[in-house]
């Protein structure tokens, strides 16, 4: 087995389950999380304000439209979903061999996303990626890239069940009903608990196309 293969997933399991890591690691989960509110806003009609990015690792995606319906529903939805869409797109892009491609097209959709931040914490947030992405396209040669495309897959992938656990955990202790479940209770009629496990069901289910692409021969 080319245990080189399998290290794009140790340093992202390490960097969802390393406790002081987590917390800072985290800010690129809610980075991710808020793009996919408002791209899904934007998508279904609506007009996004802005984005906030907070030093908690909360965030805030504010758009106007219709206050029900569909759309506001998937926008809604999509926010914690969205690590998981994006872990399997990279993940694809890796074996298609676009590894550089998708390191570009991060970098179109952090440039776009300058223009909606709305506080200062999240302008560090953005501009700290763009870099990240920046001087992977300019120093990293074809393998590294791969490698830190893959590694970041594997880590929005990891990190979405972990985060919707940490919804669950959080509606229990603050139930202060302005999470993203309890919106959709709201919009639907459906409990929070149940959207919390429909979100947790869709993040875990989203691991299984990557880990079939896993190197698991031992010859």
């Amino acid at each position: 087995m080319d245990l080189s293969r399998w290290l794009p997933v140790a340093v992202a399991l390490a960097l969802v389950t390393v406790p002081v890591v987590w917390p800072f690691a985290r800010h690129a989960v809610t980075l991710v999380h808020e793009l996919g509110h408002a791209g899904v806003a934007v998508l279904t009609g609506r007009t996004l304000n802005g984005i906030r990015l907070n030093a908690d690792s909360s965030g805030l995606t504010v758009s106007r439209g219709k206050p029900r319906g569909l759309g506001m529903i998937a926008t809604a939805a999509a926010g914690y979903l969205a690590p998981s869409f994006v872990g399997l797109a990279l993940i694809g892009a890796v074996h298609a061999g676009w590894s550089h491609e998708a390191l570009w097209a991060l970098l179109g959709v952090l440039v776009v996303t300058l223009v909606f931040i709305r506080n200062a914490f999240g302008l560090l947030i953005v501009v700290t990626a763009l870099a990240a992405v920046g001087a992977s396209l300019r120093w990293a040669d074809t393998l590294w890239q791969t490698t830190i495309v893959e590694t970041a897959a594997w880590f929005w992938l990891l990190a979405a069940p972990r985060t919707v656990l940490e919804l669950w955990t959080n509606r229990r202790r603050q139930r202060s009903g302005t999470t993203d479940a309890d919106v959709l209770a709201r919009l639907t009629h459906l409990p929070a608990a149940l959207w919390n496990l429909i979100l947790l069901a869709l993040t875990l289910a989203a691991l299984w196309p990557a880990v079939t692409r896993l190197p698991l021969d031992v010859g």
